[in-house]
Formats: structure tokens, sequence, C-alpha cells
């Protein structure tokens, strides 16, 4: 069994797919039992084909397609739901996160508290437009001023963090950009790593800020609901 799954969720990204297994291929061999699981979410273009290619190439491959378009959100919960490793590493499909990191990710981990959870990626040295850095800056800060969760960059693709505790946090649409909030709420420590930041590797972005801010309000005040909500209680077997 794996000790690590990798889980790539991924929509139209087919120039994307060859480099990036690559990397992870070459950060990974020979440091760890590892699995990647790519999640291709209803893709238009030829990513489907690329990853049925790939599973040729790389046995570590396993490939988890949607049926109908979900969102980033639901891709990387049912990666997580397949994968087999205890602890899993989340990637971007875009190429901007780098593979190379992982081990870094992984040597923190064995040094630090069981208590900690989560390593979230920090991108120190973002390689995104003017406009889009600008839009996390706001975005993270009112963040971070409305669910204290000390974390500077929840935005970043690149995280570890152990399956179990993962699955049992609430589910919900573009969770992944709570996750430092959500492990704290059940009791968890978080700790925020620098990690490298790449320009895209080829396409275009899903993404656009006033698409996030339009949802991300909602998805805030949802969020602190649920820690306001939240109750922990120690518990004991007699």
């Amino acid at each position: 069994m794996p000790e690590l799954s990798v889980v790539v969720p991924v929509f139209n990204e087919q120039g994307n797919i060859p480099p990036l297994l690559a990397e992870i291929a070459a950060a990974l061999r020979g440091r760890a039992y590892f699995e990647i699981v790519y999640v291709d979410d209803a893709s238009k273009d030829g990513s489907l084909a690329a990853l049925s290619h790939a599973k040729a190439i790389y046995p570590e491959l396993r490939v988890i397609r949607h049926g109908a378009q979900s969102g980033q959100s639901t891709a990387i919960r049912n990666g997580v739901k397949a994968a087999r490793g205890a602890w899993i590493a989340t990637l971007d499909g875009d190429g901007q996160n780098d593979p190379a990191d992982i081990p870094k990710l992984l040597a923190m981990r064995a040094e630090s508290p069981a208590a900690i959870k989560l390593f979230a990626g920090w991108r120190i040295n973002r390689k995104d437009s003017a406009s889009k850095r600008l839009g996390s800056r706001f975005a993270n800060g009112l963040r971070r001023r409305l669910l204290h969760d000390d974390t500077p960059d929840t935005g970043c693709g690149i995280k570890l963090f152990e399956r179990e505790a993962f699955l049992d946090l609430p589910y919900f649409d573009h969770m992944h950009r709570f996750l430092p909030a959500l492990m704290q709420r059940a009791g968890w420590q978080v700790l925020s790593v620098p990690v490298n930041h790449r320009p895209r590797g080829s396409g275009m972005s899903k993404y656009n800020n006033l698409g996030r801010a339009l949802v991300g309000i909602a998805d805030l005040r949802g969020v602190g609901w649920l820690i306001k909500r939240s109750k922990r209680t120690a518990i004991e077997e007699l």
C-alpha cells in the first residue's frame, strides 16, 4: 500500500499532464511509496486521452473521471476518497505548483508534532498577473480577519494533509479554499510552508477575480457560521 497519494484535479489541462507527471515521478521515486491519483473533471479537450496514454508509462498512476463537471473541491474530495495512502499531497493540474516541494513537506511532517495535520504551501514569490495577485491578497486578508485562521495563503494548490482528518471535515463546494480554518475547527494544527511557484505551463486559467469574490463572500459567511457552531469535547473510554 502506498504511504502517500498525490491527488491532482484537472479540467482541460491536456498540455500540462505529461510534464507534471514526469516531475512528480522524478520528485518521489526512491523517496516514498506513492501513487498518483488524477481526477478528470469531465474535461472537453484531450486530457482523458493523455491520462490514458500516461498509464502505460507511470505504473503509479490511477485515473478517475467525473461524469459531469463538478468543480475542484469535489474533484479533490473524490480523489482523496479513492486514495489508498494515509497522507495526501495535492497539486494544481496547471503546473504552477512544483512537485519538488512535496519531499520538503514530507520532511517537515517527519519533524513536526502529530497534532499538525495540514502542511499548507505558501507562495511567497507568485508568478501570476498583478490583478490576480492583488485579488488574492485582498481575499486572504479578509479571510484571516474573519476566520482568524492565521494562514497567509489558502489558495496555494500544494498541500500535505492526513487523509482521515480531511475526510472528517464538513464537505461543501469550494471547501478546498478553507482547509486551514476547517482543520483548526476540528482541533488540529496547521503549518504554512514556503514553496515555489511557477507560470502556468499551458492553457488558460479557469478562474477570475470577480467569480471568486462572488462565491467567496457566501463561503466566508458559511465557514464562519460552522466555526461558531462547532463543539469539541474530550472523551475517554471506561
